[in-house]
This record gives C-alpha cells, sequence and structure tokens, in this order.
C-alpha cells in the first residue's frame, strides 16, 4: 500500500509502538518510521523491521517495562505511543477462569496504564503528544465466541476515555477499532473458536464476510493508515474517540 502521508509528516517525532513484530503493531510501526517518525518498535521478539529500531519486551512484566521506558526517555521524549498486544484465546466467557484474565490485563490494559504514565510528563513538556490504542470493534458491539477478549476491549475503551478528560490538553488519547484484519491474530482466533465450538475455519471465515459490506479482511497498512492520521501534529483536535476500521461490518452508528 502506498504511503498516504507526507515522508516528512512526522519528522522530529519519537514514536513507541508495542507489539510490532506482526500484523497491525508491524504496518504501523513501518508506516510512522515512512512518514518521518524515529521510531521504536517492543515486542518479545524484537524481529528485524526496515527502518524500526526493536527492541523486546514483555508486557506482561512491569520491571521490563519500568527499565525499557526510562532507557528510551533518557535519550528524549516519546512523542507518540500506540498501545497493541495480542488478545486472548477465543471462546465462551462462562468457560474462562478467573487466573484466565490475569495475563491479557497485564499485557493490555495494566502495560498501556504504565506506559502512559511514564511518557505523559515529556510529551507535555514537548508541547506534543499522541497515544493511540489498538482495541477492537467489540467495544461497541461484543463478538460471539470471544468474551474474554470483549471485556478486556471494554476497558481499555472506558480506560481511554476517562483519560482524555485528564491529559494535558496537548496530549490526545484515540482508540482505533480494528475489524476483521488479515492478520496471524485472526487466523488463531479461528483455530481457537473452532476447537472450542466444533465449527471449521472456513465457515467461521464465510460467517465473518457475510457480516462486512467490502467483502474482504482489511489490510493491516489501511488501519496503519487511520493509526498515523490519528498522530500527526494536525490531528490535536480529535480526543477521546474510538475509531472503526471495520469495512462497515458494524451496525451501530
Amino acid at each position: 500500500m502506498e504511503i498516504p502521508y507526507a515522508t516528512d509528516a512526522l519528522k522530529g517525532m519519537r514514536a513507541v509502538v508495542c507489539g510490532a513484530s506482526k500484523g497491525i503493531g508491524r504496518a504501523t510501526a513501518e508506516m510512522l518510521a515512512a512518514c518521518g517518525a524515529d521510531v521504536i518498535g517492543l515486542s518479545r521478539s524484537a524481529p528485524e523491521i526496515p527502518g524500526v529500531r526493536s527492541m523486546s519486551l514483555d508486557l506482561e512484566d512491569a520491571d521490563a517495562i519500568t527499565k525499557t521506558i526510562s532507557g528510551i526517555l533518557a535519550a528524549g521524549p516519546i512523542h507518540i505511543l500506540v498501545n497493541n498486544a495480542g488478545g486472548p484465546p477465543g471462546g465462551p466467557l462462562l468457560d474462562n477462569e478467573i487466573e484466565d484474565f490475569e495475563a491479557p490485563f497485564k499485557r493490555h490494559l495494566h502495560a498501556s496504564h504504565q506506559i502512559t504514565q511514564m511518557v505523559v510528563p515529556a510529551m507535555e513538556a514537548s508541547g506534543m503528544g499522541r497515544i493511540v490504542n489498538i482495541i477492537s470493534t467489540s467495544v461497541r458491539e461484543p463478538i460471539p465466541n470471544i468474551g474474554l477478549s470483549n471485556t478486556l476491549r471494554g476497558a481499555m475503551a472506558s480506560w481511554a476515555k476517562s483519560l482524555s478528560r485528564e491529559l494535558p490538553a496537548c496530549v490526545t488519547i484515540n482508540n482505533i477499532l480494528p475489524g476483521f484484519t488479515d492478520t496471524d491474530r485472526l487466523g488463531s482466533l479461528a483455530e481457537s473458536i473452532e476447537n472450542k465450538t466444533g465449527r471449521s475455519q472456513q465457515e467461521i471465515h464465510d460467517t465473518w464476510m457475510s457480516q462486512v459490506p467490502i467483502g474482504r479482511l482489511i489490510d493491516p497498512m489501511e488501519t496503519a493508515s487511520a493509526v498515523t492520521f490519528l498522530c500527526l501534529p494536525q490531528s490535536g483536535g480529535i480526543r477521546g474517540i474510538s475509531l472503526a476500521v471495520d469495512g462497515g461490518r458494524m451496525r451501530s452508528i
């Protein structure tokens, strides 16, 4: 996909993208870098990404988060933070035990809150900050057979909306709600649902596509384009919103 923004649109900005090893996180890191940002991609595997400095980080490890983000901040402010992490397995919510909530909430809500607390002072001092959370359309319309994910994404959306009323005027926070996107995560989700319900992956995929007016999966770069838009200096008037990139799947306004 051609980069829709100028190559210097984010020049001089430092960005941190969580979950940058693949899918939407990787596409976002690549697009931010293509627009001139100095991008640091965080993930457990820390793969090589052209134009991006990759660092290994387990978002479930609070001490590691403190050490890594402190090190990045020592070199200058982080102007852009993209909170993103892999979701929990699918299945009925009643099948989940209390302990099943712990790891997903640590790497999503807890990690996002911890990193945000650390980066906001420098954002405010620099006069510009953009925080974008990659969550899900399920915050508006819960998706069947991913009850734990629905619960987690709803918590993230409420957290972000609350922060939108508290953050400094120069720092915005917004959410991206991906629909059915062409990523490994979607494939693993279909496999998880197949194992728990007995429905074939093809049947699951066909059911998903029957709900999408554009009739196809979303390209991760399309989602990354929306993220990048919210990160532009010119997007400072957009605050506390949840923007769906779902091909028109949701029925709500």
